[in-house]
């Protein structure tokens, strides 16, 4: 009797412990988040079933899923998705609760939920939300780090949490104080580069991908680098080949540095199949590429875009290019056709969406000074330039333009590090534009203190900041008065 009981004890016991759900980071799941951060969404779905085949319990599934949908929604913006998605978020969570609470990746993997929808939803305009998760995704981490000390991942994402609290924009800033959220995007950023160097050749080397994704958008997009591309391009080479995420983002960095040729080469050679994810947003900065290098064919890639995004940002910043395009090869009824439906189609939500519209109701752009903003976007400076040195600032007729001949002039010297024509040329920017609406004269008063920042000049820095600051009602006015504000933070350091 007493053996029979016995038994009958075991064999619950072994039954129930082998349902217990657990985390297995095994090579079939590091070959699933491989798949993912390669945009390779067929075979990861193949490859987390065939894991929830054999690990019927494994929670990593769960996290691996969650990638999927977090980079889906950051590259290709579409709110319809977003809110069909969102509800994946608390039933995630509440999966991974119901795992083992002795595991390193118990509250990391929740953590990391939080932060993936953390920042979706800031993309989305729900910043309060937002800022109630990546909240929990800081005390999450931070809990965890504390139990398991030598989890190396709680680096990576703790130093990330510190990067997004520290680039927190201006206009949101009173919401993250409401929760206490502060950080530091330089240390955020110097600690996410130790880890990328700490994991090669350890056993959280996978997450190397991953980390030059982050660096590299972290360069563009939030430390405005300008002279960091060789660096950054030798990185992404380390990115799996058959990567469509290391095309794109090859693309993005090459373009948004200056480099609209090498960004074309990148952007035609990202592979379009059924088995990664589409990828419409490809086809958008395409265009904008060719636009640069004024090739005839830009439009056919705008149109592309236009045809297989399912989204509404970029809709009305899109037709605004295709506008430009049409202006550009003198189809002027082109561009009239085009400018109408800036107006007509669309959401004005984004701010290039916003600035569309309104340069949609603006009057139609000077000819030269156009040719020169492309030329200049794309890296072409001596292009730019040359076109610029040959307009007579006399013969503009608006205002506006002539406010911005001095800004795109400013700015091309500043980009060929001819610091004394750039200041020049910034000052008579901010002199006759510093009350209008355009943006030219409060980001040439930012560019100004950046380039005295750089000579050390902290007082006149911060001059520069501070005039940026008090500009009022100008195109994209949070995002100026953040880098004035963070280029402030800076030189009082100082």
């Amino acid at each position: 009797m007493w053996s029979k009981t016995l038994l009958t004890t075991f064999f619950f016991w072994f039954l129930s412990s082998s349902v217990h759900a657990n985390f297995v980071m095994d090579p079939n799941s590091i070959n699933a988040y491989n798949a993912i951060m390669d945009l390779r969404f067929a075979d990861a779905r193949k490859l987390i079933q065939d894991e929830r085949t054999k690990e019927p319990n494994n929670g990593i599934t769960i996290l691996l899923e969650d990638y999927m949908d977090y980079l889906h929604l950051t590259l290709n913006n579409n709110k319809a998705d977003y809110d069909k998605l969102l509800d994946r978020r608390s039933d995630r969570l509440d999966a991974l609760e119901d795992n083992d609470k002795n595991s390193p990746w118990y509250l990391f993997s929740q953590a990391e939920v939080y932060m993936h929808w953390g920042v979706l939803k800031s993309q989305y305009g729900d910043y309060i939300s937002s800022m109630r998760d990546l909240n929990k995704a800081r005390k999450l981490l931070t809990e965890n780090n504390q139990k398991f000390k030598d989890f190396t991942p709680n680096k990576k994402s703790l130093a990330w949490t510190e990067l997004l609290f520290g680039a927190i924009p201006s206009n949101v800033r009173g919401v993250a104080s409401m929760f206490g959220l502060k950080g530091n995007i330089d240390s955020g950023y110097r600690k996410l580069e130790a880890f990328k160097s700490e994991i090669v050749g350890s056993k959280y080397s996978f997450y190397n991908d991953e980390l030059i994704f982050l660096i590299g958008l972290i360069n563009v997009d939030v430390l405005k680098s300008k002279n960091n591309y060789d660096r950054l391009m030798a990185m992404s080479n380390e990115m799996n080949d058959k990567s469509l995420l290391k095309k794109y983002l090859q693309g993005y960095i090459s373009f948004k540095m200056g480099h609209a040729t090498e960004a074309i080469n990148y952007f035609s050679a990202a592979p379009q199949t059924a088995a990664y994810m589409q990828l419409p947003i490809i086809s958008y900065w395409l265009g904008n590429a060719k636009l640069c290098r004024m090739d005839k064919d830009a439009d056919d890639h705008f149109q592309k875009f236009l045809t297989e995004n399912k989204g509404s940002s970029y809709i009305k910043e899109t037709y605004l290019k295709l506008a430009y395009h049409s202006l550009l090869q003198n189809d002027v009824n082109g561009y009239n056709n085009y400018i109408k439906l800036v107006r007509s189609k669309g959401a004005a939500n984004d701010e290039k969406d916003k600035q569309a519209l309104k340069e949609a109701n603006d009057s139609r752009p000077d000819i030269a000074l156009l040719k020169a903003r492309f030329y200049f976007d794309g890296g072409y400076y001596s292009k730019a330039l040359d076109l610029l040195k040959d307009q007579q600032v006399t013969e503009l007729k608006l205002i506006r333009d002539k406010i911005e001949y001095y800004y795109r002039l400013g700015r091309t010297y500043d980009r060929t590090n001819n610091v004394a024509e750039a200041l020049a040329n910034y000052d008579k920017a901010i002199a006759i534009g510093r009350t209008s609406t355009y943006y030219y004269a409060a980001n040439a008063a930012v560019n100004s203190g950046v380039l005295y920042e750089q000579k050390k000049d902290s007082k006149k820095a911060a001059e520069y900041f501070n005039a940026a600051l008090q500009m009022k009602n100008h195109e994209y006015q949070n995002s100026i008065d953040t880098q004035a504000k963070e280029g402030l933070a800076r030189v009082k350091g100082d």
